[in-house]
């Protein structure tokens, strides 16, 4: 009983696959409709290569799990019969999609038309991406994970820290962001949501058990831990919303401090998630 910490290579990947997904629909949609200048375009590509650095080392997470890279080419056998071949299937298409789409973009090489409906493709991408994520861990022998919490919380995941990587980078294109106001409301809602979720989810433990394990007592310390994670995001996002108060905008290093701060607390999360596993034993109630 306790934290998922064993679980580390998969919080990775799950947390920053979703803050990836997130942040590529935000640079998608301000180079689609931002009106950006040749340089401008040209300085969010450069800096829209750091969300494919982080999915890459969400990959190398992912592969770390597997125990052996060798591994990784076995969970694509039964694509469109498990779950699991589907999340590394759809999570493999977006990445090649999304960094053969900057790759063109950089080289010069993708006509404007056509560079923004490959854009829109992968951000269609990434949210399949995301629920293929989801179904991974709807598995109707583990109780604590088969419920719409699941699904609820990965696409939240998105909405919190995904405006925010997003705006980051934008920023450290150089560029004002002019849906800034719009973005952190977002995340602020995602944030309360997932409070709602945490309380609600955590109330419900208490009547999920089976012949031989009461799933309140798997992680004993949620309430702590939820607080914890609630204050990393309040301050992450605190360095987001403070100067946008104060100045109008955010500065690159407050948004890098954020994002780091939003990261941490949705790893508690995550890890308080995969503590969650239980089987139903003989029998489950609840």
């Amino acid at each position: 009983m306790g934290m998922g910490w064993h679980e580390w290579p998969l919080m990775v990947f799950t947390v920053l696959g979703q803050f990836v997904v997130g942040g590529v629909i935000v640079m998608g949609l301000a180079l689609i409709t931002g009106n950006l200048t040749d340089r401008q375009s040209k300085a969010v590509h450069g800096t829209m290569f750091f969300l494919w650095l982080l999915m890459g080392i969400a990959f190398v997470a992912s592969v770390l799990h597997l125990g052996t890279p060798l591994r990784a080419f076995n969970s694509l056998n039964r694509i469109g019969d498990s779950a699991l071949s589907n999340e590394i299937a759809s999570g493999a298409l977006f990445f090649a999609v999304g960094g053969l789409y900057w790759l063109l973009a950089v080289l010069k090489k993708l006509p404007q038309s056509l560079g923004k409906a490959w854009l829109v493709v992968t951000m269609v991408l990434g949210l399949l991406f995301v629920y293929a994520m989801t179904r991974v861990y709807q598995i109707d022998t583990v109780p604590t994970w088969h419920n719409g919490y699941t699904t609820l919380n990965f696409f939240l995941s998105v909405l919190i820290g995904g405006p925010l990587l997003g705006v980051l980078l934008l920023r450290a294109a150089g560029l004002e962001v002019s849906g800034r106001y719009q973005l952190v409301m977002l995340s602020v809602l995602a944030l309360l949501l997932s409070l709602c979720s945490a309380l609600l989810q955590g109330s419900e433990l208490a009547t999920i058990n089976s012949s031989v394990q009461q799933a309140s007592a798997l992680i004993p310390q949620y309430g702590q831990l939820m607080v914890w994670r609630l204050v990393l995001l309040v301050l992450g996002l605190g360095c987001w919303i403070y100067p946008l108060l104060r100045r109008g905008n955010a500065g690159v290093m407050g948004l890098t401090l954020g994002f780091v701060l939003v990261f941490a607390g949705e790893l508690i999360g995550r890890g308080v998630f995969y503590g969650l596993h239980m089987t139903v034993g003989m029998a489950v109630a609840g």
